[in-house]
């Protein structure tokens, strides 16, 4: 009897995989809890059972990996998705020799606030697919285009419709209009605009940056997200050394993100705190900054995540693949902190452990490699590896629908 005709839900078996990352060490060998001929099953939304390939349940449907390497999906716990226009005169000019600054923020915020809610809608939708077809089961968005109380609401509504986590960050730059009065703006922030945009985050997020928002202002708006039921992270340390990063610790932040500046206290802070160090390689790869030494901040024990920073002025990458090749290369990871740090890394910047990981009573997010082991991800850099994804237990990818070109619907 079908699973359908008895009404329990489909399980899945994916077989015959070569080397499983489960990121449980008591299902595998090392921090990844690595099996290799592996089997899972999934049960509707959730996995049911994990180990040798020979000993895998019968299941209602079953899908031969032929040998390839099955990861969780990748969880991108730092994007900036809801936004319009396009800063390609600023990265090129950045790549002849003009530094990166926080002022390019307000050139997006321009063409996002002239922009019609479907033309919103409809950019998000198309990076939400690019990510899933990248293995990227679980994201995270924010706000932060619009500066207003309302641009702030209808980003993050619009992101809520399509994006599971969401981050008010209302506090990315000061608005044009208070350039003068940036107490003005921290106001509107902690009062109007955060009243119209709490219903729809889980997240507030302050830029705490020369050119932004420095320590005292930081600390009210993220204080002020606390009192509406709001958990802070913190854009921390990008530019210079700064108080973002001790300011996170102590007000136990998911996570701090950056860190490209960081002095002894801070990791030591990092360690010692219950703030994930979320370190976004596209970002010093597309501005060309120095890129972090990750080494020392997992050596004092802190927890790091990766993730992208996708978004159109610093980090236009949604490739989390990307991001760990990079990490690897660049900022002294090895192939398997990288690939830890893009799953379940981002599953604790996210407070999460439904994700990020593939054991019994995890969701079934996974991404099937075309190449026999996850040390791929960083050995062949830009080669599109992923190549089939299962997100709750549904396997999503596949070609593109008929009408996606690239680019998006005027409003009506």
């Amino acid at each position: 009897m079908t699973a359908a005709a008895t009404g329990t839900a489909t399980a899945t078996a994916i077989v015959n995989i070569g080397s499983l990352v489960t990121n449980d060490p008591a299902l595998g060998d090392g921090p990844l809890g690595l099996l290799e001929d592996a089997a899972v099953v999934f049960e509707g939304e959730r996995v049911a059972w994990v180990g040798a390939a020979d000993a895998a349940p019968a299941a209602d449907v079953s899908y031969d990996a032929g040998g390839r390497a099955l990861l969780p999906g990748f969880v991108d716990s730092h994007s900036h998705l809801v936004f319009a226009g396009d800063r390609t005169r600023e990265f090129a000019a950045r790549m002849s020799g003009r530094p990166y600054t926080a002022g390019g923020i307000r050139t997006t915020v321009a063409a996002t606030r002239a922009a019609g809610d479907g033309e919103l809608a409809a950019n998000l939708a198309r990076f939400v697919r690019e990510t899933l077809r990248q293995g990227t089961t679980t994201l995270e968005t924010k706000s932060g285009y619009g500066l207003t109380a309302a641009d702030e609401a209808r980003a993050l509504r619009v992101a809520a419709e399509q994006v599971e986590e969401v981050t008010y960050l209302g506090a990315h730059v000061v608005a044009p209009e208070y350039e003068d009065d940036p107490g003005a703006y921290v106001d509107l922030v902690t009062g109007e605009m955060l009243d119209a945009c709490a219903p729809y985050a889980r997240w507030v997020d302050v830029f705490c940056e020369q050119g932004a928002f420095d320590g005292d202002q930081a600390r009210a708006i993220l204080a002020a997200g606390k009192a509406r039921g709001l958990t802070p992270r913190v854009h921390a340390n990008q530019l210079s050394y700064g108080p973002g990063v001790q300011l996170a610790v102590e007000l136990e932040a998911a996570s701090a993100d950056h860190l490209t500046h960081l002095t002894d206290a801070d990791v030591a802070a990092l360690a010692s705190g219950v703030t994930v160090a979320t370190f976004l390689p596209g970002c010093e790869f597309s501005t060309r900054a120095v890129y972090p030494d990750v080494r020392r901040v997992l050596d004092a024990g802190a927890t790091v995540a990766l993730s992208t920073d996708c978004n159109p002025g610093s980090s236009f990458t949604s490739s989390m693949p990307f991001c760990v090749a990079v990490a690897v290369r660049e900022m002294g990871m090895t192939p398997d902190e990288a690939v830890w740090s893009a799953t379940a890394g981002g599953a604790a910047a996210l407070r999460r452990t439904d994700v990020g990981r593939l054991a019994p009573g995890a969701r079934a997010d996974a991404a099937l490699l075309d190449a026999p082991s996850h040390v791929h991800l960083a050995y062949r850099p830009g080669v599109p590896l992923v190549a089939e994804v299962w997100r709750r237990g549904v396997r999503v990818t596949g070609p593109e629908p008929a009408d996606d070109r690239g680019t998006v619907p005027a409003e009506n």
